[in-house]
């Protein structure tokens, strides 16, 4: 993903041309809504009060679509697929989704995030795959939990550095995530003890620099281990 952003900022400065694209994804055209993704009977009491809460890692072609649709049909901005190494959750309770998560690879730079860690470029390379973004967070629209956001968000932070290595073999140290200040507070981050380090610039991967081209958010951090400085600065 990386290496096409800085192809493409390339042919936007003149510096070389690029053949046309030979595929053009639109998930909107992939992605059909089904009964199974219809709205559901609402739920309206304290996460106290529900069955217990817990993650599913979605697994297999009819998850993966389950959970592509409900994004697409219920996230403002929509599906479309997570880059590089990822995990995506269903939240349940009493056997009903009631929620979904999305991890996948991070930033490849940020100027609050690479600041708050103090890594060099180098480090940051060499890195970068220990930190891992939460590129999407829903709790489906007839959810009426107080504290549901907080308490998932607590949950996914214990169980994803062990999916994280059962899956790719490796633990990352520290998680990120982007939150358009204009749409929402953060309000379930704070409660779950993320971080916030400061903002994007509005620039996005290939805004021009110096204009806000996409919507300006607030970079939150949630270390998975105490001496992620260390790891991510050794």
């Amino acid at each position: 993903m990386s290496c096409r952003v800085v192809m493409l900022r390339m042919q936007d400065d003149g510096l070389i041309q690029l053949p046309p694209s030979r595929h053009r994804y639109c998930p909107a055209n992939k992605v059909q809504f089904t009964v199974a993704t219809a709205p559901k009977t609402e739920i309206n009491k304290p996460v106290h009060a529900l069955p217990p809460v817990l993650l599913s890692i979605v697994e297999g072609n009819q998850q993966s679509r389950l959970w592509n649709e409900y994004i697409h049909r219920y996230h403002y901005l929509g599906y479309k697929p997570l880059p590089g190494a990822q995990l995506r959750y269903f939240i349940v309770s009493d056997d009903n989704i009631i929620a979904l998560l999305g991890f996948g690879a991070s930033a490849w730079q940020c100027a609050p995030r690479d600041k708050y860690i103090g890594w060099t470029h180098e480090q940051r390379k060499k890195k970068l795959q220990y930190v891992v973004n939460n590129a999407r967070f829903l709790i489906l629209p007839w959810v009426k939990s107080k504290n549901l956001g907080s308490k998932i968000l607590s949950l996914a932070s214990h169980r994803l550095s062990r999916d994280w290595q059962e899956h790719y073999g490796y633990r990352p140290v520290l998680l990120e995530t982007f939150v358009e200040k204009d749409r929402f507070a953060g309000t379930c981050y704070k409660a779950a003890n993320w971080v916030p380090v400061g903002q994007t610039k509005g620039r996005g991967k290939l805004g021009p620099a110096g204009k806000i081209s996409v919507p300006i958010k607030d970079l939150w951090l949630y270390p998975l281990e105490r001496n992620f400085r260390h790891i991510l600065t050794s």
